[in-house]
């Protein structure tokens, strides 16, 4: 969940900041991301990306449509199962997310803008210290919530499968010794325990 919401949160405000862009590539190839990955169900994604070494067997560079190869590795050592899930959770996360970092930084008001110009503030910087830390009081609730709907997406990583997972691992139990409902209890306690604590960290940070 974490580094999930980590890569999550980077590619959002690269997104955010790219709908934001004069360029209309940019902002072409943003609102495609977005379209795309908001428009399909992750537990679809999930299960491509844990296929993804049955459709791509070897990833290679190299000149195409020639046999000149300079380099090649079994899809298999790249796309684990733990890679597979990290990497389905947090591009579909940071579809969201980019919404909601677009809505903050849109929330700044203008003169802050207008008067980070005056002072001769490159676009960069303007960013980092008076757009963003702006912003962040308008993401940080949502960024919360977000956080405690990813923990509980993470039980759709048994789609990869990913076995270290809370889910599929007290599902494998319950195969075994033929009582699901019990299990099942013991999953939804400590999803309420984790999400106790991270709505207590939210509370905090807020």
């Amino acid at each position: 969940t974490l580094l999930a919401m980590v890569i999550a949160i980077v590619l959002a405000v690269g997104l955010a900041m790219m709908r934001k862009s004069v360029n209309p590539v940019l902002r072409g190839v943003s609102w495609f991301f977005i379209w795309f990955f908001r428009g399909t169900p992750v537990y679809t994604q999930l299960v491509f990306w844990g296929m993804f070494a049955v459709l791509v067997p070897k990833l290679s560079l190299g000149i195409p449509f020639t046999s000149v190869e300079f380099f090649s590795i079994d899809s298999n050592v790249v796309m684990t199962s733990l890679t597979a899930a990290v990497v389905g959770l947090s591009l579909n996360e940071a579809a969201y997310l980019s919404e909601i970092v677009r809505a903050g930084l849109e929330a700044v008001d203008a003169g802050q803008v207008e008067a980070s110009k005056a002072l001769g503030m490159s676009r960069s910087l303007m960013m980092r210290r008076v757009i963003l830390p702006q912003a962040m009081r308008i993401i940080v609730p949502p960024l919360g919530n977000e956080t405690i709907g990813m923990l509980k997406t993470t039980s759709l990583v048994l789609a990869v499968p990913f076995t270290l997972e809370l889910q599929f691992a007290t599902n494998a139990i319950a195969n075994r010794i033929y009582k699901p409902i019990p299990l099942l209890l013991v999953a939804s306690i400590w999803y309420l325990v984790i999400t106790s604590v991270l709505m207590v960290l939210q509370s905090m940070l807020e």
